[in-house]
């Protein structure tokens, strides 16, 4: 990938245990800079959940790795393959499933999988073995001579992700893959996500779901209009916010905006309700209150929660704060 002229992105260095690994990689659409020199690296076999608001640069980078779009500057290796050099390679490699099942909805599921392994280059006799196997393996062994479009989208996105998997790869990049499911369909899919990870398969998934980042994943990372702003496991991420949150109700609006500049993770104008980060005891809570209202007549009462990946993707994605590295 090219350098912007007197910019020189480091060498990466590849190792046995590096699923993933990105360096300063750089990308714009026209006026528009989506990604800002971002830098990764994801061992084999894990879970890695890349959390970001919208327009942060979660699918632009996932195209990148996927070989689908080519970076301004920096470079990057999957499954050892350097994405532009080896694009065959990496291929091979890797499976990628997006936010909408791409399955045949006129072909059965058994159909559409025997396709997928016939392209992928298996006889006609291991095309059927290895569709039953995939059906068997995500629940969809009876409804496997059903055509899809009589699939619940849960289904659909089920086949879709066996339909990545017919080549065993090493890497299976999931871009938002529950977007648009209910409750119960997300669950079997985190299922399916369980069992991939078990198999020794690295993923690489992107959401907005926090739940599903603090259910899945080894390690997260958070970016931020293009770069990475925090990166470590779930809970480590929430000792960033002080492990705990104080909820502030003020009695009124006067009382709320007196204190709405502070550094908060949760602020709610609507309910006066502020979240101060903490580390739970009670020392620190008591220290907190008499700071803020030391007359006792500004707060009409207070709650303490144990501190979430929301409230750190709220902390961390404020422009107004600086990078965090965990």
């Amino acid at each position: 990938m090219p350098q912007p002229p007197g910019q020189h992105a480091p060498e990466p260095t590849s190792d046995s245990d590096t699923a993933i690994e990105a360096h300063g990689l750089r990308k714009s659409y026209g006026e528009v800079e989506v990604l800002d020199g971002m830098d990764l690296r994801v061992e084999r076999g894990a879970v890695f959940a890349l959390l970001g608001p919208n327009g942060a640069g979660k699918t632009t980078t996932v195209r990148i790795l996927a070989t689908l779009t080519a970076a301004d500057a920096g470079r990057a290796r999957v499954a050892g393959y350097d994405v532009v050099a080896d694009r065959a390679r990496v291929r091979r490699a890797i499976s990628l499933t997006g936010q909408f099942a791409a399955v045949d909805e006129k072909q059965t599921g058994e159909e559409n999988l025997r396709m997928m392994a016939r392209l992928s280059g298996l006889s006609r006799p291991a095309a059927r073995r290895r569709a039953a196997e995939l059906l068997e393996r995500f629940g969809l062994a009876d409804a496997g001579r059903r055509q899809a479009v009589t699939y619940s989208g849960g289904m659909r996105r089920r086949l879709d992700l066996a339909a990545g998997l017919v080549g065993d790869p090493e890497v299976v990049f999931l871009d938002e893959p529950t977007t648009g499911l209910d409750p119960r369909s997300r669950r079997e899919l985190w299922e399916a996500v369980r069992e991939l990870s078990a198999r020794g398969a690295t993923v690489f998934l992107t959401t907005q779901y926090l739940e599903e980042a603090d259910q899945l994943a080894d390690r997260v990372a958070v970016v931020d209009r293009g770069r990475l702003v925090a990166e470590g496991t779930a809970q480590e991420l929430k000792s960033t916010v002080g492990g705990h949150r104080l909820d502030l109700v003020f009695r009124d609006a006067d009382g709320y905006g007196r204190h709405a500049s502070r550094a908060a993770v949760h602020r709610s104008p609507e309910t006066l309700t502020l979240g101060l980060p903490t580390d739970g005891s009670a020392a620190h809570v008591r220290t907190l209150l008499d700071e803020i209202d030391p007359t006792r007549l500004e707060v009409a009462r207070f709650s303490l929660h144990t501190a979430t990946l929301d409230d750190v993707f709220l902390s961390l994605t404020d422009a107004r704060r600086e990078p965090a590295h965990v």
